[in-house]
């Protein structure tokens, strides 16, 4: 097998830890960080966020890459189905503030934040960090009480979404009527 073909196997090998994730159960780390919706900028509140409802919290690489575009366009689909739900989608990595602008309009479709996280301090707080400062590609469904309700860590953008409605349904499911 020829080197060029094996290095992404290899850097997918050393980047991804099948350990990191918060466990189920855990307080989410709150935090605030800047965010873009549609081009534009705000200050996205976790706290806030959880006293509407459940929240779908994803770390993702680096934006405009061809796995973080893939997996944007899943969550823009997806994301009336999560607002439905009472369910808030935010996506975080620590591109710049003017990157994540237009990464909002191009491949979330203006449709969910995605958040700075300068300094990956937010990244290591939630175990989803990987080398070089970027995130691992790992997703979070978050109770409105803060619990982790769901993890999904896979490099592969597919899976993302289906976990996450998977454990909102399963939220709903589990309240009293």
């Amino acid at each position: 097998m020829r080197l060029h073909r094996t290095l992404p196997l290899l850097f997918a090998l050393l980047c991804t830890s099948p350990w990191a994730a918060l466990p189920v159960g855990t307080t989410a780390p709150l935090f605030q960080a800047e965010s873009a919706l549609g081009g534009k900028s705000a200050t996205f509140v976790l706290q806030d966020a959880l006293q509407k409802g459940p929240v779908v919290l994803f770390f993702y690489p680096k934006a405009f890459t061809s796995g973080c575009t893939v997996e944007a366009n899943l969550f823009a689909e997806a994301t009336p189905q999560f607002q439905a739900k009472g369910t808030t989608v935010l996506g975080m990595s620590n591109d710049d503030i003017d990157t994540l602008k237009r990464f909002s309009v191009e491949a979330c479709r203006s449709k969910f934040a995605v958040a700075a996280d300068a300094g990956g301090k937010i990244m290591k707080a939630y175990d989803a960090s990987l080398m070089l400062g970027m995130a691992d590609r790992i997703s979070y469904a978050i109770s409105p009480e803060g619990k982790i309700l769901a993890t999904h860590v896979s490099m592969k953008p597919d899976g993302h979404v289906a976990a996450m409605m998977k454990a909102i349904d399963q939220w709903h499911a589990s309240r009293p009527k």
